[in-house]
Order: C-alpha cells, then sequence, then structure tokens
C-alpha cells in the first residue's frame, strides 16, 4: 500500500513526520514515499526527493527555478499514478501542492491537503482551488474550521503538532546545558530562517544588529543555529565584520527549538519559527526582508495587518513586526533592547502565549491519521 506524502520545507517536514509514524503503527504494511525531509525519513518516508529541492521562497526566486519545479512535479505526478496510491497528502506548499492533488484527484486518488492555505491572509480566492484539489483538509488553526464549513468543503481541525511536541514549561537551564552553555547571562536566540533566500535578505541584519546590542550590554549572548550547514558560508562576512561581537554569536547545526527553550528572548524571522517562539513563551522581535518584486506582490495580495503568526492568532500587536526597509540592524536592535527592557509586558506575552500554546494542542497524530485512512477508505 502506498500512501504519497509531499513536503516543501523544513516546516512541513516537521509537521508531516509524526503522522507518518501514526500511520505506519496502524498500517504497519504501507509505504509512505514522495518528498520528504530528515524527519519524515527517519519515521519511515521514502525519500524520491529531499524537500531541500523544493524549498524556494518568494515570487521572483520561485519564477526562476519555476522550470525545474514543473519538471519535479511532472515526474512526481507520474511515479505516483504508477503506484496507485491509496491516498495522497500534500503537506503545505500549497503552490506545488493543490496543482498535484488536482490531477491525482483526477485520476481517482484521494487527495488530503495538510494546513489550509492561508485563505484568511492572502488570496482568499484560492479556497476554490482548494475545494478543487482536496477532499480533505487538515486544519492546524481552529479559527479556519468556520471558514470551511461555510464553505461547504470538508475539513478537519487536529491542532498543531507544535504545540504537542513543545513543552508547556520550558526548561530554560536544561536547555542552556544541552547546548554547552553556563552562565547566567541574557540570552537572545537569532532565528533568520531554514531557506538560503531568507537566510540571504535577513541573516546579516541579524548578525549587525546583535553587534549593535553588544555595544549597549556587553553581557549579552547570542545562539544562531543554523538550518544546513551550507548556510553558514552566507553568515561568514557579516560575522566578519561583526568582529569581537562575533565571540558572542554561537553557530549550532540545527537545534532551533534548543536554542529558542535556553533564550530569554529571539529575533526571528517570519513564518513558523514565529510560532515556535510563541509556543516557548518567549518575547520576540519579527523581522522579514525579500527581494523588492516579491515584496510588492505580496503587499498586493496580502488581505491581514500582520505577517507574524502569534500577531495574526492574536489579532493584535502582541510583539513588534519590522518588515522590508524597516528591518534594518539599528531598529531590530533598538526593538528587542526595548522588548528585553520591559520585564512586565515580557510577563504578559508570556500569559498570553500560554493560552495560545493551550488552544492548539491535541493529539495531532493521531487525528490527522484518522481523517488520512477515513479519507482513504472513501
Amino acid at each position: 500500500m502506498l500512501i504519497g506524502f509531499v513536503a516543501g520545507e523544513a516546516s512541513g517536514d516537521l509537521l508531516a513526520a509524526p503522522v507518518i509514524a501514526a500511520l505506519r503503527e496502524r498500517l504497519p504494511e504501507a509505504q509512505c514515499a514522495g518528498i520528504a525531509g530528515d524527519r519524515m525519513i527517519e519515521a519511515g518516508a521514502a525519500a524520491w526527493w529531499h524537500v531541500r529541492e523544493l524549498s524556494v521562497r518568494g515570487y521572483a526566486e520561485v519564477l526562476r527555478e519555476l522550470p525545474r519545479l514543473l519538471q519535479m512535479r511532472a515526474v512526481l505526478r507520474d511515479r505516483l499514478l504508477a503506484g496507485r496510491p491509496a491516498v495522497m497528502v500534500g503537506v503545505d506548499s500549497p503552490d506545488f501542492n493543490l496543482r498535484l492533488e488536482m490531477q491525482l484527484r483526477a485520476a481517482g486518488v484521494p487527495t488530503v491537503h495538510y494546513v489550509s492555505p492561508s485563505i484568511w491572509a492572502w488570496r482568499p480566492k484560492r479556497i476554490e482551488k482548494v475545494r478543487r484539489a482536496a477532499d480533505r483538509v487538515l486544519l492546524v488553526f481552529p479559527f479556519e474550521q468556520q471558514i470551511y464549513d461555510e464553505a461547504g468543503i470538508p475539513a478537519t481541525y487536529v491542532g498543531h503538532p507544535l504545540a504537542s511536541i513543545i513543552p508547556a514549561q520550558p526548561d530554560a537551564r536544561a536547555a542552556r546545558a544541552r547546548l554547552g552553555l553556563g552562565g547566567e547571562e541574557p540570552l537572545v536566540a537569532l532565528l533568520p530562517g531554514s531557506r538560503r533566500a531568507e537566510v540571504e535578505h535577513i541573516g546579516p541584519a541579524f548578525v549587525e544588529a546583535a553587534a549593535l546590542m553588544l555595544r549597549r550590554e556587553p553581557h549579552l549572548r547570542f545562539v544562531l543555529p543554523v538550518a544546513e550547514p551550507r548556510l553558514r558560508a552566507l553568515l561568514a562576512p557579516a560575522l566578519a565584520a561583526a568582529g569581537a561581537a562575533a565571540g558572542r554569536i554561537t553557530l549550532f547545526e540545527g537545534r532551533s527549538h534548543d536554542c529558542l527553550e535556553a533564550a530569554d528572548a529571539a529575533l526571528v524571522a517570519s513564518g513558523t519559527a514565529t510560532l515556535e517562539t510563541a509556543l516557548f513563551g518567549r518575547p520576540m522581535v519579527i523581522a522579514y526582508r525579500m527581494p523588492a518584486a516579491s515584496y510588492w506582490i505580496m503587499r498586493q495580495m496580502g488581505s491581514v495587518s500582520f505577517v507574524g503568526l502569534p500577531n495574526i492568532l492574536a489579532g493584535e500587536a502582541l510583539v513588534p513586526e519590522l518588515i522590508q526597509h524597516e528591518a534594518t540592524p539599528a531598529k531590530l536592535a533598538g526593538a528587542l533592547l526595548e522588548l528585553l527592557d520591559d520585564r512586565p509586558r515580557c510577563e504578559r506575552l508570556r500569559d498570553r502565549f500560554a493560552a495560545m500554546h493551550e488552544s492548539l494542542r491535541r493529539d495531532t497524530p493521531r487525528l490527522a491519521a484518522e481523517a488520512i485512512m477515513t479519507t482513504m477508505k472513501r
């Protein structure tokens, strides 16, 4: 029995892995295969392509890679159709997955789309494309259920798996010990993203912001998890320019959760990492930069006031967002230092984040596996 899984980025790998484990526990004869990351592979999936081959962000960047991506999708479609999967699960990455799901569904393959496109934020008309693509949508945010019920599209709220993976009571001391960091000095996590384009555009500004913060608060320390070894080279010039300040910035291969759990606050690129930071209860400043053309397109298509998931879920500006030309090293440094200096505000943020954590916690792998199996039988 073949179950197709297609994840398009590191966050999709994280989302899919526990669901694959839950499916294989219930269906030991099943083979999960498609586009997978390291966690999915560890859970038992076969990677016909690695997730990093699909990790492209931004409209201008996608246009450059479009011929390769279209070729990959065509080959993947044909390989899945040849294997006649019992069900195909597209994990996020709607620009790639929805079209693939449409083609497979038209050929009689049941389809599930895991993580609704952000129709409440970007391109609301895309819900009609979802209707044509998916037999069922697995939702990770509770407010999405009403949207799909009103549209008449089968959908199941399964909670966000990160809310179960991340502890309700983080232990900063234990996390520092795991990272080999001693002392009681204030610690800031720098998370510039997991894709090359993200790190290229915002990573150097994060390093420079850290150097500026150290001028005012020399006792600060910084941790910077690097998603892949090849991304270190993108940060090397900024670290060299930081001089002595670079000695206060420790880079780690992956281990973003350890870094967040150990930290007192974080500077985070917009994306899933902002939700992870909130679930760890860490005050943060959200930042993002992208090519000018991609930013212009995003501005035309957006329909919400915020880009960070904590602010979107709260419906208000809980934490600062500095986007594009606002995301200068000086402004990033100033916003984070202001946040660190405001202890009452940090406590209020922790309370709000704790409530958010509770609202997202469900037995996600079980609920998702059961919904996929039900769709498969249909």
